[in-house]
């Protein structure tokens, strides 16, 4: 099939492979997103401080930051079965270790740092080598298709993890949160014996230097212009957006909407994933469409104006309805730049290079405490969101007008140039 014919909604998830990735990934995404509430609530029920909230995420944050330098190396180096595997299982008794322990009742913030600082280990991991693998298991003309789908199940999973987390924190508590999360990776670990991985040669030494091959990612970034402008523009959704929907949702649900349960909160984060379910429909639908560069630029300037109109907002209802929009254009926009990201990047090298360009996401703790001590600074969380989102505004219009590269880039010149 040739890169120019129309490509279906679904047309990855014919292939075998693609659908148990597709699958374990959701059920991953779910496991975190229910972790994301799980543990917010419980750091702010414990501290009522929208700072600490901010410092646990940094915290787990800079253990993933530490892993960077290997992750690249591991990926490309070692079997992808095996590693995977690895990675799911210390989650799985991570995860299922920390609900025990709340479940005897020990609720202190020294376990919530230690959980943040092992879940931490491994998600450059695993975050990197599940990107990588959807370039593995489908071929180039689909891999749109397939990041758009991924990216989808991630909203789905938004929408209702967040929802199904805040009511297993009413049913079973904190501990019994945890231990379903830990359920969720087990079921992931089957997923894995059921991808058969395509043979694949190996390149890339295990006696080589961890530095030197980073080295080598940031090296390919440097000279290479259109990776290296995809990859700035990612910065802003982790440093500027993803904390307005992570850190300061329960604080909304508190100090503006005055919710003493989780009901609240989980609607705020569930509305989100609505509008990401919708904006990954269509962006899977967008087929062979060229202009993904003015795209992501378009999206990500909608999605800053409906965080501040949700800032804005005092009425529930239309704080959600903003909330569904910010969820469309976000999943929108980071779809289309992972795509083209990826696309970018020569398959001997992916794992180096995804892992560098994945540093993006260490900035998502460093904006977690912006927006934590923003909210405990300015009295509340609406004006630090006005901020930031209105920051992220200014980036796009600025990159529009000085950056040729993103507005006129199509998505055929990133087919090419990956197949090249």
């Amino acid at each position: 099939m040739s890169s120019s014919e129309k490509v279906g909604t679904f047309a990855s998830l014919r292939i075998h492979n693609f659908r148990m990735l597709f699958a374990g990934t959701t059920l991953s995404n779910a496991a975190q997103w229910i972790q994301q509430i799980a543990l917010n609530w419980l750091i702010y029920d414990i501290t009522g401080s929208g700072t600490i909230l901010g410092t646990v995420n940094l915290v787990r944050s800079a253990a993933s930051i530490a892993m960077i330098p290997v992750a690249g190396i591991l990926i490309d180096s070692l079997r992808r079965r095996n590693l995977m595997m690895i990675n799911n299982t210390w989650l799985l008794v991570v995860t299922a270790g920390f609900g025990l322990i709340l479940l005897m009742g020990f609720d202190q913030m020294v376990y919530v740092f230690i959980f943040a600082i092992l879940g931490g280990v491994v998600g450059t991991i695993d975050n990197t080598l599940r990107q990588v693998l959807v370039f593995d298991l489908l071929p180039r003309h689909l891999t749109p298709n397939g990041m758009a789908l991924i990216q989808t199940g991630w909203s789905l999973m938004r929408s209702f993890g967040p929802t199904i987390g805040s009511f297993l924190i009413l049913w079973l508590g904190a501990g019994g949160n945890f231990m379903v999360q830990a359920g969720a990776y087990a079921l992931i670990i089957i997923t894995i014996y059921k991808i058969h991985f395509p043979e694949r040669t190996i390149t890339t030494t295990i006696k080589s230097s961890p530095v030197k091959n980073i080295k080598e990612g940031i090296k390919y970034i440097k000279n290479e212009r259109v990776t290296r402008t995809i990859m700035m523009l990612g910065f802003v959704l982790p440093l500027l957006i993803i904390p307005i929907f992570t850190i300061l949702p329960p604080i909304y649900a508190v100090e503006v909407f005055g919710d003493e349960s989780s009901k609240i909160l989980g609607f705020l984060m569930a509305s989100v994933g609505l509008g990401g379910i919708f904006g990954g429909f269509v962006v899977a639908s967008l087929g062979n469409m060229e202009r993904r560069g003015l795209l992501q630029l378009g999206c990500l300037f909608l999605l800053s104006l409906s965080l501040v109109g949700f800032a804005f907002s005092r009425i529930l209802i239309v704080s959600l309805l903003f909330l569904v929009l910010s969820g469309f254009f976000e999943i929108i926009f980071l779809t289309t730049n992972q795509t083209l990201l990826q696309l970018s990047i020569p398959d001997d090298l992916r794992g180096r290079v995804t892992s560098v360009v994945n540093l993006n996401m260490a900035l998502q703790p460093l904006g977690g405490l912006i927006a934590g001590v923003g909210s405990d600074l300015l009295g509340g969380p609406k004006m630090i969101t006005i901020v930031m989102a209105g920051l992220a505004a200014v980036v796009v219009i600025i990159i529009l007008l000085l950056s040729p590269t993103i507005r006129n880039y199509r998505l055929s010149q990133a087919i090419r140039h990956n197949e090249s």
